[in-house]
């Protein structure tokens, strides 16, 4: 038996308030909710098949073959929810650099979920595939969706799951991401936060924090207010980077042309030019900026980073399926 080959594709989202650090570590239950921007730059395309003349999961990656251990105990969920015990192969291919801060988990996730779920003959509706995307990246629950999503942190499997803010927003936002080192980081998300949940003497105070910060934004988004939406989004991120400043023993992200995109962009605000940066766990700048500004902008970080390096994205949709065969 064969199943059909579904594709799908998930795009990438970025935390404008930051998610960091969970509460339950195996159902990925997170300490605070959070929101972020799809965005349509970055995406994962995965291809997923069930057939019983595989003998186990097969995975690769990028033209790959890769080891299929976490591939697989996401898979076995998929099996669980179906009742169909095959073994799958799972092709993807990641337009956006895997494990670089730039949020490849999260597309991965959410196309695998969708595909996944689909071949398996599972008919999830969005919460439920957020839900189930939860389960391989926290992040994937919130690339469900498109523009601004809210990951509302719930108590339980149930209750912890993404859902639509602004779908498609009316103003014309873009990110710039810096690709300053797109290599594998040194220190996984997972271990961060983990460290620093267990170790920071600040922690409590962030999760108190985190959720002033998200009624905030969500007000600033609603009324339109660039400025307090970005200052909010940069605030969000330092305080994030903080904690594992502050973490024992203490780790950091930054390289050193990271703090030389954070200073160029706080010289573009110096100049009058509405622009904030965000950074997850990577060294890569994210710079959140407005349209009629993008060219002043980019002219600005070309003094210091290779065209190259300078990608930029606007809001982007949720995850679709792409092709059933």
């Amino acid at each position: 038996m064969q199943t059909a080959k579904i594709t799908a594709r998930a795009h990438t989202n970025i935390a404008l308030i930051k998610y960091w650090g969970k509460k339950d570590e195996k159902l990925i239950i997170p300490q605070n909710s959070s929101l972020s921007l799809t965005l349509d730059h970055f995406y994962t395309d995965t291809t997923v098949q069930f057939d019983e003349n595989l003998t186990k999961d097969h995975f690769s990656l990028n033209g790959k073959d890769c080891e299929a251990t976490k591939v697989s105990a996401f898979l076995d969920l998929v099996r669980q929810k179906s009742g169909l015990d095959l073994p799958a192969r799972v092709i993807s291919v990641n337009h956006v650099p895997t494990m670089a801060g730039l949020a490849s988990s999260a597309s991965a996730y959410a196309a695998l979920a969708l595909a996944a779920s689909t071949a398996a003959g599972l008919k999830l509706n969005k919460t439920e595939l957020s839900r189930l995307a939860r389960r391989g990246s926290g992040s994937a629950c919130r690339s469900i969706y498109g523009g601004f999503v809210e990951w509302q942190k719930g108590h339980d499997d149930q209750s912890s799951f993404a859902k639509p803010f602004i779908e498609a927003p009316t103003w014309d936002i873009k990110m710039i991401a810096i690709v300053i080192n797109a290599a594998k980081k040194k220190i996984s998300s997972r271990f961060g936060m983990q460290h620093v949940v267990q170790t920071s003497p600040y922690y409590p105070a962030w999760v108190e924090s985190t959720e002033q910060d998200l009624a905030l934004i969500k007000d600033a988004i609603l009324q339109e207010d660039f400025v307090k939406m970005g200052t909010l989004a940069e605030k969000s991120a330092m305080k994030m980077h903080a904690l594992n400043l502050s973490a024992d023993p203490h780790f950091n992200y930054f390289e050193p042309e990271s703090l030389e995109a954070m200073q160029a962009v706080e010289q573009l605000r110096a100049d009058g030019i509405a622009c904030y940066y965000t950074m997850d766990a990577g060294p890569n700048v994210k710079v959140i900026c407005q349209g009629q500004d993008l060219e002043t902008i980019l002219a600005k970080l070309k003094q210091h980073f290779r065209a190259e390096q300078l990608l930029v994205s606007a809001p982007g949709p949720g995850a679709t399926l792409l092709e059933r065969n």
